[in-house]
């Protein structure tokens, strides 16, 4: 960080919290996926075990 006399400069690191990996995206998708298959489960296999 630089000092001067009215404001601070951050560098890019600094700013973004130093975290740039890319692994909580996949993370964050495959849960996303996961939980829409789970969900969709859920819900068919009751809807189609009542039609009969």
């Amino acid at each position: 960080m630089k000092h001067f006399e009215d404001h601070d400069e951050l560098t890019e690191t600094e700013a973004s919290g130093g975290v740039k990996e890319h692994g909580v995206r996949y993370v964050l998708g495959f849960s996303l996926l996961l939980a829409i298959v789970l969900l969709s489960i859920m819900w068919i296999i009751p809807a189609a075990n009542s039609g009969r």
